[in-house]
């Protein structure tokens, strides 16, 4: 028997099955092969259409059922990753209302601002776990304020992944898990967070039924499987976010382990088994995956906008998409650590929660055009980014997560030699690449939810790692160079 996984990501849709006897991966791809448009029509603002999201699906199952030759009849579980975050509406007849609102758009920042400034902090911390903020709960209130004639003919809220299970099932649900991401979830009083809702005169029927993370969601409906190339009645038996769902893709699901991402976005997820939330919000805590009432699992999650979005712009708009990452890979590493004195500061993405909520945009400095090349430039994007990963993690030590090693898929921007080693050495942070990606884990998550395995630690347990970096003597122009950008960092915020 086999299930297969899908990752929406906020650049491709990812897919993955798996053959859940032997546990081996048999195959991944995803689509498109270039990065999804994100649509940011005012500056702060980024937007993608959800019909968009589900065609690609369509197209990345074909894909992959093509290139693996697997009998589709053979697939007996469907699980789903996706890009957290994201507001998507639907009016009665079930038709997207908007653009979904995605995680990198700022526009809701003062939204969630004015509400814990109301709620106060002391509540929303012990009982949202987080500040309102730019979540999904705020962006909702900023449709209901900016756009009235849609606020009104909204019958059902989603978050992304119930988008894509909703068109898969016709079923209308969403999760703790995913609530929690929203800030839609009172873990104080483990229900729906009505004191938000009614502060913003939003009715809690918006928000679909809950269900289960693991275990049937929906079944797959006929006109849903004819579009995917899949068999009537497959369950869709997991669903979680992105980060959460690469740390079980991990095998990160017990106190004290880490995952990270370094995508659009850079993540480090550390997992408690208590409330620990950042008096400042600049990390922030949902349910993770094995989150339950009785045993509250709390995914400490610490984002960078600014990460891998820099490194595909360089590619894309410095190296007019001529050079590969395996080509700028090579080009970076005939440049020495420090970059001869360039600091780029990557937080070009909208609104960073770890200074917080500022959107202080990307920076270069120390430019000589006697000595830089455009190689130096991505040698310098690569370290400012290992930089900015370190800033977030000394965040996370002084809430007390102490950071020896962490575990990452060889998907993203961990596949760079020079990255990895960097954050290593300058972190003092084992790094251990494991080949998986999020749509692997989905599938995983979803043989589990089948009832395949009897335990998550099993369904994950056939992870191969690949390569661990180990923390080496940090150079005279590494240190240098940190503590530059450190300062630099400082006057911009100044």
């Amino acid at each position: 028997m086999k299930c297969i996984g899908f990752d929406l990501g906020s650049s491709s849709i990812k897919a993955a099955i798996i053959d859940t006897e032997s546990g081996v991966l048999l195959g991944t791809c995803q689509y498109p092969d270039s990065e999804m448009a994100i649509d940011s029509p005012e500056p702060g603002f980024a937007e993608q259409d959800p019909n968009v999201w589900w065609e690609n699906c369509q197209k990345v199952s074909r894909k992959l059922l093509a290139q693996t030759g697997i009998d589709p009849n053979e697939i007996k579980g469907i699980g789903i990753a996706y890009q957290m975050h994201g507001l998507v509406c639907l009016d009665n007849e079930g038709e997207v209302l908007r653009p979904s609102i995605i995680w990198c758009d700022s526009r809701a920042v003062s939204q969630g601002e004015l509400a814990f400034n109301a709620l106060g902090s002391d509540y929303c911390l012990s009982h949202l776990l987080n500040s309102p903020g730019n979540f999904t709960a705020s962006k909702l209130r900023w449709v209901q304020e900016n756009e009235p004639e849609i606020f009104a003919k909204i019958k059902t809220v989603f978050l992304p992944g119930d988008y894509l299970a909703w068109c898969m099932t016709g079923e209308k649900n969403t999760t703790i898990t995913g609530l929690s991401e929203g800030v839609f979830w009172d873990f104080k009083n483990k229900e729906i967070s009505s004191n938000l809702l009614e502060h913003w005169q939003i009715p809690a029927s918006l928000l679909p039924p809950i269900t289960n993370v693991f275990g049937e969601q929906g079944f797959l409906s006929k006109k849903a499987a004819n579009l995917l190339g899949l068999p009537q009645g497959i369950p869709v038996s997991y669903r979680a976010g992105d980060q959460p769902n690469n740390a079980l893709s991990l095998g990160v699901l017990e106190p004290g382990e880490i995952a990270a991402t370094g995508g659009t976005s850079g993540v480090v997820y550390a997992v408690a088994n208590e409330i620990i939330p950042d008096s400042e919000s600049r990390v922030n805590s949902f349910a993770h995956v094995n989150y339950t009432i009785n045993d509250p699992k709390i995914g400490v999650l610490l984002c960078i906008n600014g990460t891998g979005i820099l490194y595909s712009w360089l590619k894309n708009q410095w190296g007019k998409g001529l050079l590969s990452y395996a080509e700028m890979e090579k080009v970076a590493a005939g440049i020495p650590e420090g970059s001869d004195g360039l600091t780029i500061i990557p937080f070009g993405n909208g609104a960073e929660r770890i200074l917080k909520n500022k959107q202080l945009g990307a920076s270069i400095s120390g430019l000589d055009f006697n000595r830089h090349t455009s190689d130096h430039f991505i040698r310098a994007a690569l370290e400012g980014i290992a930089f900015s990963f370190q800033y977030g993690m000394s965040i996370l030590n002084e809430m007390g997560i102490q950071a020896n090693r962490i575990k990452v898929g060889n998907d993203n921007l961990f596949q760079s030699a020079i990255f990895s080693q960097t954050l290593s050495n300058i972190s003092s942070c084992s790094i251990e690449i494991v080949k998986t990606n999020g749509a692997e884990g989905a599938a995983r998550g979803a043989a589990f939810g089948c009832g395949f395995y009897t335990s998550l630690a099993e369904a994950v347990g056939q992870t191969e790692s690949i390569h661990t970096f180990h923390p080496e003597s940090v150079s005279d122009a590494l240190s240098a160079a940190a503590l530059k950008w450190r300062q630099t960092l400082k006057n911009n915020l100044q």
